[in-house]
C-alpha cells in the first residue's frame, strides 16, 4: 500500500473530469485523476464521438442526393467497411494513449483503478493487480464518473445479452436486422445511423420520439426515420424478450405483437455510475444521484460533507446529462476550488464565475438525425409550466434562400419562444439539414437575454440559414413601428 496527497483528487478521467484538473492545476493546485477505464471516457470512445462518426457518412450522402449536379454523380451506398474505419480511427482505436500523454504534459497525474470514498478527503485506489493507493485531498475531491445505460426490468431482456449505447457504437458487424427499445436521443441517432449502414431497423417507443423537445421535433424526425426504411412503434411497451432456436431475437410487446431481430440495443435512459463509491462513508446512498448547489458542492446532511470538500460533475449530478454541460459545470467547480483554496469569495450569484447557471433554462443540445435537431433554453410548454408569459414564432425553413441552395425540397422549421414582459428569448428549436451550427447563436441571444429589439441590429448574411432570424423577428414585429406609422 502507498500513499500520496494532493490538493484536489477527481474521480473519473473523462471529458469532465479532465476538464477539473485543468482548471485546478492552471489555478496552481496540484491535482490527480483516477480512472478505471480508458482516459476520455464515454464520450471519447462511446458516445458523442463514434456515434456522430457513424452518422456522418449517411448524412453527407443524402445531402449530396438532394443537390441536383451532386445527386447524379453520387451512386451506391454508405461504404460500410469504410465507415467503420473512420468510427474506429475518431475513437482512436479505443486506445487512450493520446489523453493520458495529454493528462502528463498538463502536469495532471494519473492512478488507474477502482476509487473508493474511504473518509473525508480520502479516496482508496484499487488497481487491476490489486495494488492499493491512498489519496488524500487538501483541499477537494471531485466526483466525475458519469453514467451507464440503463437496463429495464424485462422478462429474459438480459440474457439476450442487449446492446447498450456502448456496444452500438463500437460494433465491428452491422446486424441485418436491429430492433431498439427507446425513443430519445441515442434510440433516434443510432436508428439513422444503422439504417444508413444497411441494418433493418425498428424502434420501440412507448411515447413520441424525442419527448421533452417541442413536439414537431419528434415528427420531422419520425417522418424522416420511416422515409429511409425504418419502423417506428409508438406506443407499445417491450414486456419480454427471448432468443430463438435459430439464433434470432424475438421481443414481445404488450400490444400482442412481436418483433424478431439479430440484435436488440435498449436506449432508454441512463443511471449514475456511482455503485461502490464508498459515498455510504460519507452519509450518502450508493447508486444515487449526487444533488449539488450551483458551484457544484455535493448536498447533504452529514456532518462529513462539511467543509466545502466534495463536488460531483457531469452526468452524475443529473443537471444535464451532455458532454458540453458537463465541460461548463468542470470550469465553474475547478474554479470554486482553486477559489476557496485561496480563502477568498466565491461569485455564486446568477451567472457569477462560479455556479453553473446555464443548466437550469439555457442548455444547447443536437441530436444528429437527418434533419438534425438543434435546441436551446425552454420549450412552449415548459415556458407556460415556468409562468411565463409567451409568444410563440415559428418560421418554415424551406422558404430562405439559404436553404434552397443547400437541397432541392428542404424541409424544416424553426420555433422561438418571446418572453412577452420582458421581450427577450427563453428558449429556441431548429429542425432541419445544418442547422446544429445555428444553434450557438441562439444561446448566446438566451443567456445575454438580448432585447428584441437589439437583436434586429444582428444582420444575418444572405443567402444562409441564419436569415430565419429575420423572419422571426419579422413575425414578432418591427420595432417603433406603431399602428399609426402603418397607414
Amino acid at each position: 500500500m502507498s500513499s500520496q496527497t494532493y490538493d484536489v483528487i477527481v474521480i473519473g478521467g473523462g471529458a469532465i473530469g479532465e476538464n477539473v484538473a485543468d482548471r485546478t492545476v492552471q489555478g496552481g493546485l496540484s491535482t490527480v485523476v483516477v480512472e478505471s477505464d480508458l482516459v476520455g471516457g464515454e464520450c471519447s470512445y462511446w458516445a458523442c464521438m463514434p456515434s456522430k462518426a457513424l452518422l456522418r457518412s449517411g448524412a453527407a450522402l443524402a445531402a449530396a442526393q438532394r443537390v441536383p449536379g451532386a445527386a447524379e454523380a453520387v451512386t451506391g451506398t454508405v461504404d460500410v467497411r469504410a465507415a467503420l474505419q473512420q468510427r474506429d480511427a475518431i475513437a482512436s482505436h479505443w486506445k487512450d494513449d493520446g489523453q493520458a500523454k495529454w493528462l502528463d504534459s498538463a502536469g495532471i497525474g494519473l492512478v488507474r483503478g477502482h476509487a473508493r470514498i474511504t473518509g473525508v478527503r480520502e479516496v482508496t485506489v484499487t488497481g487491476d493487480d490489486g495494488t492499493v493507493t491512498v489519496l488524500t485531498a487538501t483541499h477537494a475531491v471531485v466526483v466525475s464518473t458519469g453514467s451507464a445505460a440503463l437496463l429495464p426490468d424485462v422478462p429474459g431482456l438480459k440474457d439476450i445479452e442487449p446492446w447498450t449505447s456502448r456496444e452500438a457504437t463500437s460494433a465491428q458487424q452491422i446486424p441485418p436486422r436491429l430492433a431498439i427499445i427507446g425513443g430519445g436521443v441515442v434510440a433516434a441517432e443510432m436508428a439513422a445511423a444503422y439504417a444508413s449502414l444497411g441494418s433493418a431497423v425498428t424502434m420501440i417507443a412507448r411515447s413520441p420520439l424525442l419527448g421533452g423537445q417541442e413536439p414537431f421535433a419528434g415528427e420531422f424526425v419520425t417522418t424522416a426515420l420511416r422515409d429511409n426504411g425504418v419502423t417506428v412503434l409508438v406506443g407499445p411497451s417491450t414486456t419480454g424478450a427471448h432468443r430463438e432456436t435459430d439464433g434470432a431475437l424475438t421481443l414481445t410487446l404488450d400490444d400482442g405483437t412481436t418483433v424478431t431481430a439479430d440484435q436488440v440495443l435498449v436506449a432508454i435512459g441512463r443511471t449514475p455510475r456511482t455503485l461502490d463509491l464508498g459515498l455510504d462513508t460519507v452519509g450518502l446512498s450508493d447508486g444515487d444521484w449526487l444533488g449539488v448547489d450551483d458551484t457544484l458542492l455535493v448536498q447533504g446532511d452529514s456532518p462529513a460533507l462539511a467543509g466545502d470538500w466534495l463536488y460531483a460533475t457531469g452526468d452524475v449530478n443529473h443537471r444535464a446529462l451532455l458532454t458540453h454541460q458537463g465541460k461548463y459545470q468542470a470550469r465553474a467547480a475547478g474554479d470554486a476550488i482553486v477559489t476557496r483554496a485561496a480563502g477568498t469569495p466565491v461569485d455564486d450569484a446568477p451567472w457569477g464565475a462560479h455556479v453553473a447557471t446555464a443548466d437550469h433554462a439555457a442548455v444547447p443540445q443536437v441530436t444528429f438525425t437527418d434533419p438534425e435537431v438543434a435546441s436551446v433554453g425552454l420549450t412552449a410548454a415548459s415556458a407556460v409550466r415556468a409562468g411565463y408569459r409567451i409568444r410563440i414564432l415559428d418560421y418554415n425553413l424551406a422558404n430562405l434562400g439559404g436553404a434552397s441552395v443547400l437541397a432541392v425540397g428542404y424541409v424544416g422549421r424553426a420555433r422561438a419562444i418571446v418572453d412577452l414582459d420582458r421581450e427577450v428569448l427563453l428558449g429556441v428549436t431548429f429542425v432541419g439539414q445544418d442547422v446544429a451550427e445555428l444553434l450557438h447563436s441562439a444561446t448566446i441571444a438566451i443567456v445575454g437575454e438580448v432585447p428584441i429589439n437589439r437583436l434586429w441590429h444582428a444582420v444575418p448574411s444572405y443567402p444562409t440559414l441564419s436569415e430565419v432570424w429575420l423572419r422571426l423577428l419579422e413575425a414578432y414585429g418591427r420595432p417603433g413601428f406603431t399602428e399609426h406609422e402603418s397607414r
